[in-house]
């Protein structure tokens, strides 16, 4: 019985340590270090309502916006991932076909030539909030003729909201494309 009373004490007491101290404790440090980022980055519009994170890219499909990179689960945040595609397999080049002709049909004063890479292709999540700034400034034609907002402007955004490599070594300059929509809606 004895033996009993001491294996169950101390699984109540791990179970305690482990489930409920060690995440309170983790919760707390992350509240206190980041809690902007323990919150899940979130961005507010010009009213305060939540409208998206800084983390999870988002589906802008009407022409007055840039547009994100192409997600192959429609930007589902539920379950991260991307087919992975070896070059070598005919869905990737259809998928990449696709997204040319779409490309073609909603920009079409800008030549594929100028298309840039990630404008065509997944990030490994399917979610990556970020494109390049060749790829922000290749639809600025497209944007300002729907909105009515100078070109000039428009690039004036994209540089305010160029993100340069981490510690300046690591990875490449890159835009938030809600970030940068919200700045495009407040500029109307």
């Amino acid at each position: 019985m004895r033996i009993i009373w001491v294996t169950l004490r101390t699984t109540f007491s791990v179970a305690i340590l482990c489930c409920l101290v060690y995440n309170v404790a983790v919760w707390a440090v992350a509240q206190a270090a980041a809690p902007d980022k323990a919150n899940g980055s979130l961005i507010e519009n010009a009213e305060g309502q939540v409208v998206g994170s800084r983390l999870i890219g988002q589906n802008f499909a009407e022409p007055g916006y840039f547009h994100g990179r192409v997600s192959s689960i429609d930007y589902d945040a539920n379950g991260s991932g991307t087919p992975n595609y070896a070059p070598s397999n005919p869905d990737l080049l259809l998928r990449a076909e696709d997204s040319v002709a779409a490309w073609q049909t909603e920009n079409p004063d800008v030549p594929v030539s100028k298309l840039p890479v990630d404008l065509i292709t997944n990030s490994g999540s399917g979610l990556d909030p970020h494109i390049s700034p060749a790829s922000a400034e290749a639809q600025v034609p497209r944007v300002s003729a729907a909105t009515g907002i100078a070109a000039d402007k428009l690039e004036q955004l994209i540089r305010e909201h160029t993100q340069g490599r981490s510690l300046g070594l690591f990875g490449e300059p890159a835009v938030n494309v809600l970030e940068l929509n919200l700045d495009v809606a407040a500029s109307r």
